[in-house]
């Protein structure tokens, strides 16, 4: 008896894996405000669907999944609909909490490192850093810092007037 158990469990198919699709989570709200405005410009664009599908280069569905924020929009994709659709990829954005642009932005105030480095002077001295071995080039920004900082201290002990002065003083009478 017992053979013919083995013999009947043997002929049973094997079991199969079964895949449970995971319980999907709710869109980011940054999906959803960005689905939602791509179809309100594709809208006041006066495009379809599958006019705008089609000029992007995916099916109309895709774009359905976008706009329902089913599916994320890649930023090269959303470049392409900006692109197709006429306007900058910043709309897509607009109204989303967070991205107010209320504040005023101002210039970046211009860094005399930079104005140094772009003058003949700086790229001379860049230059010859760059033909120095890469231990020495260190070891001379090592001099060259706490020499700026011995200096910073003088000139902070002293003021700075009386630094200055003498090197000009040398150049008036030579």
């Amino acid at each position: 008896m017992q053979k013919r158990e083995a013999s009947s469990e043997s002929k049973r198919p094997a079991p199969v894996a079964v895949w449970i699709k995971p319980k999907l989570t709710s869109p980011h709200p940054a999906d959803q405000h960005v689905g939602r405005q791509i179809a309100i410009v594709r809208v006041q664009s006066d495009v379809s669907q599958a006019q705008l599908a089609r000029s992007i280069g995916i099916s109309f569905q895709q774009l359905q999944k976008y706009e329902n924020a089913r599916n994320r929009v890649s930023a090269s994709m959303l470049y392409e609909i900006a692109t197709s659709l006429g306007v900058p990829v910043s709309r897509f954005f607009e109204g989303l909490p967070g991205n107010e642009t209320t504040r005023e932005i101002r210039p970046l105030p211009v860094d005399e490192r930079i104005d140094f480095i772009a003058s003949a002077e700086g790229r001379r001295l860049v230059e010859g850093l760059m033909n120095l071995n890469p231990r020495v080039r260190g070891r001379l920004a090592a001099l060259i810092a706490a020499l700026g900082g011995e200096l910073a201290v003088l000139d902070t002990d002293r003021g700075s007037a009386t630094i200055a002065e003498p090197a000009l003083d040398a150049r008036k009478t030579a």
